[in-house]
């Protein structure tokens, strides 16, 4: 009995911490929209994390951008917009990962639904901004971060190094690089240096 209750007492606490982590709605889509270009941040759809960590869309956008929150239940800071020919893609992977999909299975099984044609990937190369910051950098109140750094990322399945004169590997801080080249899930990563305080 004594032992079920301390497992009790500490399941509590991690969800009162936990949600105690989830920031209001508009601090949410104030800090979400810092990854996006300025251009795209009035009309950009947002989703994030309701008082239960539930994620939902906070607010409703028109542009094609799709911004998602900082998981609150993550270290560190991690905001990404995209464009929303992604979006099943994303979604797709957040549902695998719901079901209790380890991180190889959720790529096997999109791998297999993306060659068969029943997870549709975008034609053309579709556009990821990744912003990072450390959790000490947040102010919780205003959303303000006193620093960080955006990796870009450009998806589009089976691109290879020959194909598109890329190395297949990190070479500079900055310099873009394809990462893994000629699979459903082939990239190219523009990593700038991160910032020194």
């Amino acid at each position: 009995m004594k032992k079920f209750m301390v497992i009790a007492v500490i399941f509590v606490g991690l969800t009162a911490f936990s949600q105690s982590k989830i920031l209001p709605a508009e601090v949410q889509i104030k800090m979400a929209l810092l990854a996006a270009p300025e251009m795209y941040r009035d009309d950009a759809t947002v989703l994030g994390y309701d008082k239960d960590g539930r994620l939902i869309t906070l607010r409703q956008g028109n542009n094609g951008m799709i911004c998602l929150a900082d998981d609150p239940n993550k270290e560190g800071i991690s905001i990404a917009c995209y464009s929303k020919e992604l979006e099943p893609f994303m979604a797709r992977g957040r549902a695998l990962i719901a079901e209790g999909k380890t991180e190889a299975e959720k790529r096997e099984v999109r791998k297999k639904e993306i060659d068969a044609g029943t997870l549709k990937m975008p034609d053309e190369p579709a556009m990821v901004y990744v912003l990072s910051a450390e959790d000490k950098d947040l102010d919780p109140e205003t959303g303000e971060l006193t620093t960080s750094w955006t990796r870009y990322v450009l998806y589009k399945p089976y691109m290879t190094g020959e194909s598109t004169g890329l190395p297949t590997k990190p070479q500079a801080p900055g310099m873009p690089w394809l990462m893994d080249a000629n699979t459903h899930r082939s990239h190219i990563m523009i990593s700038p240096a991160k910032p020194q305080k």
